[in-house]
């Protein structure tokens, strides 16, 4: 699974030659389909026209990039009625209000989550006045333009994690040790990451998703730039490891 925000201005790779497309600009919602079907792209020579990735023709999307195998998953939206269309009618989730189908007002999307195999939207990540919760979107009605409608009852289904949501309890040990050393190996390799990177002098300023100053031209890089690189997201750690020396 995938945060949007996890996938916005990833590099997008050829595996053919190895070239970089373009960076992923926006998701395109299907709203009857309650999913992402296609990566619109952005690129500095292409400013006329709309260039987009279906997403039946991702191969993969990583921590640092989404992968195609070759330029010709690129299409451009304004030979596809069904695309354009799609990009027409604006649907976006995060920022938007979320109301029963009764007519209460339950809170505001702050985040979703996509199956990065399928595409589909699998979790919302929505705040209410008091707290922030998740819910799964076998309970959304309607992906609106302006409002996400849900079921009367969605709130008797709301969790506290998005691991709460989507994974089953561990029910035996040999469970709960995968988990740990699931978690072991990332940590590891963020430790192997920082190891790596401090010391290294920073030639470009570097910018948070924000548009904020992260870290400055220049620098030497400790531990804390790093570690904020990291929890900044994928892109923004790429942009750092593309401009180090």
């Amino acid at each position: 699974m995938k945060k949007s925000a996890e996938m916005k201005a990833l590099p997008i790779i050829s595996i053919y030659d190895g070239s970089e497309i373009g960076r992923v600009k926006s998701l395109v919602i299907n709203p009857e389909k309650g999913s992402v079907d296609f990566l619109t792209i952005e690129h500095e020579d292409w400013q006329v026209s709309v260039k987009a990735i279906p997403f039946k023709k991702v191969v993969g999307i990583g921590e640092y990039a989404v992968t195609v195998e070759n330029e010709n998953a690129v299409i451009d939206l304004n030979e596809i009625p069904i695309a354009n269309q799609l990009v027409n009618k604006k649907i976006k989730i995060n920022d938007t209000r979320v109301m029963t189908r009764k007519g209460q007002m339950i809170g505001n999307i702050q985040e979703f989550y996509v199956d990065d195999e399928t595409g589909a939207i699998v979790s919302l990540e929505l705040h209410t006045k008091d707290s922030t919760y998740f819910l799964g979107t076998e309970h959304v009605l309607t992906f609106g333009k302006d409002i996400i409608i849900v079921n009367e009852d969605a709130a008797e289904y709301f969790k506290d994690t998005f691991e709460q949501l989507t994974a089953p309890q561990p029910q035996t040990e040999e469970e709960v040790e995968a988990i740990q050393s699931q978690q072991y190996g990332l940590e590891t390799i963020k430790l192997k990451q920082t190891e790596l990177l401090t010391g290294k002098h920073v030639i470009e300023d570097i910018y948070n998703l924000e548009g904020n100053l992260l870290i400055a031209k220049g620098s030497s890089l400790t531990e804390s730039d790093i570690q904020a690189a990291q929890e900044a997201g994928p892109s923004v750690f790429v942009d750092l490891t593309m401009n180090i020396k």
